[in-house]
């Protein structure tokens, strides 16, 4: 079985880092489209985190994963 997750990475403002992970993102993402929702969660704000509120976007990225079972009972 395989999944991805897309990842999206801001600053605080005590310069920390978070990261978003959003299961199951469209293959088909462009570039813009992932800036403006990352900007879009800047602008508005409505995330709290121990490090303050988000500042900047630091990375987005999306993460494929592979998963084999070798034993299940």
């Amino acid at each position: 079985m395989s999944n991805s997750t897309l990842q999206l990475t801001f600053r605080n403002a005590e310069g920390g880092r978070n990261t978003m992970s959003i299961p199951d993102p469209r293959e088909d993402l462009e570039t813009e489209e992932v800036e403006a929702a990352m900007q879009a969660v800047l602008d508005r704000n409505i995330f709290k985190t121990t490090g303050g509120e988000l500042t900047d976007k630091i990375r987005a990225q999306v993460v494929h994963r592979e998963t084999e079972t070798i034993l299940e009972s």
